[in-house]
């Protein structure tokens, strides 16, 4: 029940849409006369013949990339999906818009609160008192202290990794700082990378983290924002495809913040030392598959077309020259869904999930999951859970409702999910067991 069939050649239903879409394509220009100068403008102007709505509604199948997608269209899929049912343990509550979880060796966790507070979970027991040391946060729209990743070798250097916006709102970024975590607070923290470039605003700072099995790591960074956020007289999210900037990218670092340069770009001088793969709007969701031996990640759109992407070095996953998703004032973003100059998604979600926590499951205590991918829902409120063939490529998805917006989903030590739902004073961390028997 659910295997979707995959029909070749064809296409979402188009439709050039309402005759007023192009005066929404202009809708940034008039709404926000500053917003847009120069080569921007001209862009913009240069575009309106090229309005279409290539609009996917809610789908309960699948369906195929338009003609000018690349060699391998994603899976496009609605939301809704078979319920799986599962039993929901609260583990602890009361938190200010949790962000992310991580485990010490000791079994203790670590969360992060969008606020700036870092909290440590002892013997099922939130403590009272937030972890001292933490630096400085933006907790702005969706800026603040983000994500926590444990050192592969924390039980002999004791490091934590944090990710976090800084600044102000008129000029910010992202930054990754590590510090030694001595049982009650951080100590000698350093701020190993920053992205270079200011921008205003609090959206898309990314921010996930990823350890890979050689003790590299990854760091995503979303693209700065949307319109009318600019940089350099253009719309802030062109930098995506920029080899130059960090926004829009995924980097990719030794422990200490230096970058492991690429040999896919290491014959472009230009291109930022780091760089991994590019052309991502905002990556929420990194998780390694050791099974499979890749990466995974979950990617928000704007309206519509949120994404599964599996992430390698080189690849430049298009964005926002190809997208599935729309404007949140309507029109289409790009004129194609796709491109054989980039690397298609694996999975477009349509309407959006809003995805956030990416894991593979291995564990013991699920065995019929195992090797399955579990993405969480901001909008959705729910889980997504996608089985894949043996070619590892996704066949088809089922969801656990959550009801709260899921921030990140994990494995526990104990072979368990968990699962992280984001609220202002109501956060919780939830532990998924198998449902007992009816």
């Amino acid at each position: 029940m659910g295997t979707w069939a995959r029909r070749p050649g064809q296409r979402i239903a188009c439709d050039s849409g309402p005759a007023s879409w192009p005066l929404l394509w202009l809708w940034p220009v008039i709404r926000f006369p500053g917003c847009l100068a120069g080569p921007a403008r001209v862009a913009l102007l240069l575009a309106l013949p090229l309005v279409t709505a290539c609009q996917a509604g809610p789908l309960s199948g699948v369906s195929t990339a338009d003609a000018t997608s690349g060699t391998r269209p994603p899976l496009v899929v609605s939301p809704e999906a078979p319920r799986d049912v599962v039993r929901q343990v609260p583990v602890v509550g009361g938190l200010q818009h949790p962000w992310s979880v991580a485990w010490l060796p000791s079994g203790e966790l670590l969360i992060t609160e969008r606020p700036g507070w870092l909290r440590l979970v002892r013997n099922g027991r939130l403590d009272p008192t937030p972890i001292a040391g933490v630096p400085a946060v933006l907790a702005r729209g969706q800026g603040g202290l983000l994500d926590v990743a444990v050192h592969p070798s924390f039980a002999d250097n004791g490091l934590v990794y944090l990710t976090y916006a800084a600044g102000t709102e008129a000029a910010n970024h992202t930054r990754l700082a590590r510090a030694r975590f001595d049982g009650r607070a951080l100590q000698d923290l350093q701020v190993i990378f920053e992205v270079p470039q200011r921008k205003a605003g609090g959206q898309h700072f990314g921010s996930r983290l990823l350890w890979l099995p050689d003790g590299t790591l990854l760091l995503a960074i979303g693209d700065g924002g949307n319109p009318p956020v600019q940089l350099d007289g253009a719309l802030i999210r062109v930098q995506a495809q920029n080899r130059a900037s960090a926004l829009g990218k995924i980097l990719h670092l030794t422990d200490t913040g230096r970058p492991v340069r690429a040999a896919t770009f290491a014959g472009d001088p230009g291109s930022l030392p780091g760089l991994w793969s590019l052309g991502h709007r905002n990556i929420q969701g990194l998780a390694y598959d050791r099974g499979r031996g890749r990466v995974w990640a979950t990617e928000h759109g704007a309206q519509g077309g949120d994404e599964l992407n599996s992430p390698r070095a080189g690849a430049n996953f298009g964005w926002p020259v190809v997208t599935h998703s729309r404007e949140y004032f309507g029109p289409a973003i790009s004129a194609s869904t796709g491109s054989p100059r980039f690397v298609d998604a694996e999975l477009v979600w349509t309407p959006a999930i809003a995805p956030s926590g990416l894991v593979v499951y291995d564990g013991e205590r699920l065995p019929a999951w195992r090797g399955q991918l579990f993405a969480g829902g901001l909008v959705s409120q729910a889980v997504h859970r996608l089985t894949l063939d043996a070619a590892g490529r996704v066949r088809d998805q089922h969801r656990i409702d959550i009801g709260a917006r899921v921030r990140d989903v994990r494995q526990g030590p104990d072979g368990f999910l968990y699962v992280l739902t984001d609220a202002a004073g109501d956060g919780q961390l939830i532990r998924l067991e198998p449902a007992p028997p009816s």
